[in-house]
């Protein structure tokens, strides 16, 4: 008989989410680079013995529900467990060694009581730079991964509790801000022993043996929940489609994502063979990044709030064959695989939509409008800022969409305007709400925002990798759609329009780069809009006349 009932499960499960906590915290506390500790684009979380998700921070859903992909694809084809001892870190960024893109690093580290291991953490940052064409690494029109950065393969970063040398010098010498990167890297490191000495010290408590049992009980216990909530879902089979503008290279051949989600009992299968094949430039996904897009929709559109983690994974089942954008073959580049899954989750939402009309909202931006600015001083001085910018959130059947919220795959944060103008040569002369932004309906959608950046260097070079300037945003029950994304230069008084995914653009001082983003559709009949509604939309500057 376990001496764990469910009091101490419980505990358990939420000692485990406070150490995932305390990790997200060492990490925000100690990272140096804005993309980190100001954008807060990194996660954190613990897993099982076996690589399984047990709980996690509040962070990114697009790293969280790919971290256990990662883990255990390292466990099964990379490291040998036997081999990686309790003072060992095991990093890899490598996309198709079961990660994301190359700006992600992962880092990997066991826990062990008593000569047994009982879990791992780990830590996920988006790193300023990993090297590639551009600064930033967010090459808009790289055709292979090579061109895209450093790739590192799963290997131990420390080894025996010693830094291995050799592999910090590799990075270093590859990188165009070492200090950030290598600072960040060492904020990953503490994390990692936070977490740690978080799990030891509940292991001293209930045992090497109490701890693989609460385990395996609390990924129980969710996946009951998610079936239980999947089972209030009517049977059925329901289709939708959305698409992405392009590829970058390819620009007149739009990608389709294209969702056939079949409900049946208490499982979900989720077929995406209807997708567009993989494309020229790095506008693919790997399976680990589209399945993480499939289980934030599933959960997100379950009636009940249950415990994220590995558990959920189990009643939902993903097709995508090998070659198509949403699950690419190496050696694709996938830098900007976010773009992907913002896309495919608006379409598993569509499809959700006709299955649960109640709970799900009309299609947000879906889309991280990334852009890098390399500034370049008198004395050749060089410095970088990755912005991801956000735009507005679908309306619901019962509210008006949330304007300028980080929603979907990403949940970061804004650079504040005082961080950028302090460290680097640029000046952000307007940030604000984009009026008319928003579909119409009976529910407003929300706003998307602008943000324009003047150049303060003698020289720069800007670099966009972004989408939604040609297919808006969708709305729902006879709702409009949003708008488009914008992007314009200013030079001398003249404006003109910049492509939204383009490489080094050569900038001068006093230029001025202007980004406007799309909002979120608008849900229900327009002509049902209360007038009451509609006049403090005027009065607030939402809206024109």
């Amino acid at each position: 008989m376990s001496r764990l009932g469910p009091i101490e499960i419980e505990v358990i499960r939420n000692a485990l989410t406070a150490a995932a906590a305390e990790m997200d915290v060492t990490v925000w506390r100690t990272s140096r680079s804005t993309i980190v500790r100001e954008l807060l684009d990194y996660s954190t979380a613990v897993f099982d013995a076996e690589g399984n998700n047990l709980a996690q921070s509040a962070r990114i859903p697009s790293h969280l529900n790919s971290m256990s992909h990662f883990l255990r694809e390292l466990l099964d084809r990379w490291v040998d467990p036997e081999t990686w001892g309790p003072e060992d870190v095991v990093i890899s960024n490598d996309p198709y060694c079961g990660g994301q893109h190359l700006p992600d690093i992962c880092a990997f580290k066991p826990v062990f009581h008593e000569g047994r291991r009982i879990a791992f953490v780990g830590t996920l940052c988006h790193h300023i730079d990993v090297g590639g064409l551009v600064a930033g690494s967010y090459a808009a029109k790289a055709i292979e991964i090579f061109q895209e950065g450093l790739r590192i393969p799963p290997l131990k970063l420390i080894e025996n509790g010693r830094r291995n040398e050799g592999v910090w010098a590799m990075i270093r010498q590859n990188i165009r801000k070492p200090d950030l990167l290598l600072g960040d890297l060492q904020s990953q490191i503490a994390s990692l022993e936070v977490g740690a000495v978080a799990l030891r010290r509940l292991a001293s408590r209930y045992g090497a043996e109490g701890m693989i049992e609460a385990g395996r009980r609390i990924l129980d216990m969710s996946e009951q929940a998610m079936r239980a909530a999947i089972s209030r879902m009517p049977d059925g089979t329901y289709e939708f489609t959305d698409w992405l503008d392009d590829d970058g290279i390819d620009l007149d051949r739009p990608i389709k994502l294209h969702v056939a989600l079949t409900i049946k009992g208490d499982e979900i299968a989720v077929d995406l063979s209807g997708c567009s094949p993989q494309v020229q430039g790095p506008t693919n996904a790997t399976l680990a990044s589209s399945n993480a897009a499939v289980m934030f929709a599933v959960m997100c559109a379950c009636d009940e709030p249950f415990a994220a983690n590995a558990g959920c994974y189990r009643p939902v089942s993903t097709f995508a064959p090998e070659g198509l954008v949403v699950n690419a073959r190496h050696p694709a580049p996938v830098v900007h695989r976010i773009a992907v899954t913002h896309r495919l989750l608006n379409a598993m939402f569509g499809a959700l939509h006709q299955a649960v009309p109640d709970r799900i909202p009309a299609a947000y931006y879906g889309n991280s409008y990334v852009c890098t600015f390399q500034t370049v001083a008198e004395d050749a001085k060089r410095e970088v800022l990755v912005e991801i910018e956000i735009g507005g959130t679908g309306a619901h059947p019962a509210k008006d969409g949330v304007n300028a919220l980080s929603s979907g795959m990403h949940n970061n944060s804004n650079i504040p305007i005082e961080m950028i103008e302090a460290q680097a040569p640029l000046t952000i002369t307007r940030y604000g709400l984009l009026p008319d932004s928003g579909g119409v309906g009976e529910r407003r959608g929300g706003l998307g925002l602008l943000r324009e950046w003047r150049v303060d260097s003698p020289r720069c070079f800007f670099t966009a990798n972004m989408d939604r300037f040609v297919h808006a945003p969708y709305g729902l029950a006879g709702a409009g759609a949003a708008s488009v994304g914008r992007l314009t230069l200013t030079r001398d008084g003249a404006e003109s329009p910049l492509p939204p995914k383009s490489d080094n653009v050569p900038l001068q001082k006093g230029d001025r780069v202007r980004l406007e983003t799309s909002g979120g559709g608008g849900f229900g009949d327009p002509a049902a809009r209360d007038p009451a509604a509609r006049a403090r939309d005027l009065a607030l500057g939402y809206v024109t006349r």
